[in-house]
């Protein structure tokens, strides 16, 4: 009951993961696909995978002031723009136009992204409760909706631009839900003069370690079934499936568990499960030995990244909760700068068996960062 209570109240800014969600895990299912297309080696289209984190990280820059600027529509803004411009990349077939492409589909992503975040660290605020697993959880479903739906898609071989149209569409029927009134909120007497530099930086940490974790297998396990494991393209889509369905699971399980425990104990544990996953992944002997391996690593660090941007909303006053969660995303969102970058090197050099095992060394990284975070003292109105 207490996540169906959580999705009623922020029901509006849960439409808006849905749509990122179906958008990604339609790109991640069609990437073996967008790979022969562009003629790229796997060096090359991590790099030019970076296109999408230089759009994503520009827009956590520009967000806050778009949102001051839209106010109630910034949410249907960013859905809109992110429905026409994902239009564009399953046509081209230069890489630096693709590129090019890939900066724009970030930079409405990544606006759509920060102002979804805030609104939902408003309502937990105007709530006291949390609601940031359970709006995570429905970017998952929507992600692994997605992806086999592309899976089912591919295998009929239908190319890359009209099924991302078809997800538009949803998106555009989706627009009107959008509309949401900011929360007012006045600085507290005092407050002025602090800035929160320390608990954005080390909470970004965080989400940096989940959200690197998530961009290599997103964007490298269907290449892994398929060209590793010998899969076929329905087995190859299964891998970014498989992450979301239990990466919607491990959030909606979140939900219920972050109303009883800190969100640092939460990401110590998650931190340790999902680097089992990657080993298992690495490891993998056949798709399914690795869909177990993507599973179990989906449910660990699924919890990682909502928990962190969860906790800069408790820990810096209110007037600064949309700008903190934005530099929070910011450092967060860089990780789609390293993680495609870094994958694909050590793939193409070592192969994608070592890369996924490089993974559980970040993931364990994320334990002793919330080992600091516990010590950051929760923000308390000054009366």
């Amino acid at each position: 009951m207490s996540i169906l209570s959580a999705l009623r109240i922020s029901r509006r800014p849960a439409a808006a993961f849905v749509i990122v969600g179906l958008f990604w895990g339609c790109f991640a299912a069609y990437v073996p696909v967008l790979k022969d297309q562009l003629g790229a080696s796997d060096g090359l289209f991590g790099i030019l995978l970076l296109g999408s984190a230089t759009g994503l990280v520009s827009s956590m820059w520009i967000a806050p002031r778009a949102d001051r600027i839209l106010g109630s529509r910034s949410m249907q803004v960013g859905a809109v723009m992110l429905a026409c411009v994902w239009l564009v990349p399953g046509e081209i077939s230069t890489p630096i136009y693709f590129a090019f492409a890939l900066a724009f589909v970030g930079l409405a992503s990544g606006l759509l992204d920060v102002v979804m975040n805030a609104r939902v660290s408003e309502l937990e605020a105007a709530h006291n409760r949390s609601l940031m697993n359970a709006n995570h959880a429905m970017f998952s479903v929507a992600y692994a909706v997605s992806a086999v739906i592309t899976g089912i898609a591919r295998e009929a071989g239908m190319p890359p631009t009209p099924v991302f149209a078809g997800f538009g569409v949803v998106a555009i029927l989706l627009v009107p839900m959008l509309n949401m009134e900011v929360a007012d909120v006045e600085a507290d007497d005092g407050t002025q003069g602090k800035y929160p530099l320390w608990p954005i930086m080390l909470c970004g940490a965080i989400v940096l370690v989940a959200f690197m974790s998530e961009a290599t297998v997103e964007a490298w396990s269907a290449l892994h079934v398929e060209r590793t494991l010998g899969g076929g393209a329905a087995e190859g889509a299964l891998g970014p499936a498989m992450l979301g369905i239990t990466m919607a699971v491990g959030r909606f399980s979140g939900q219920a568990v972050s109303e009883r425990f800190r969100e640092t104990q939460v990401v110590i544990i998650a931190s340790m499960v999902s680097a089992a996953g990657a080993i298992i992944a690495a490891t993998a002997a056949s798709p399914w030995m690795a869909y177990v391996g993507f599973g179990t690593l989906g449910l660990g660090v699924s919890v990682i990244g909502p928990m962190g941007l969860a906790l800069i909303g408790k820990v810096v006053p209110p007037h600064l909760r949309t700008e903190a969660i934005s530099r929070c995303a910011v450092i967060g969102f860089s990780g789609f700068f390293f993680a495609p970058m870094v994958m694909g090197l050590i793939s193409e050099n070592y192969g994608l068996r070592v890369a996924f095992a490089s993974v559980a060394l970040l993931l364990i990284s994320a334990a002793p960062l919330a080992l600091l975070a516990s010590r950051l003292p929760k923000y308390a109105k000054k009366t």
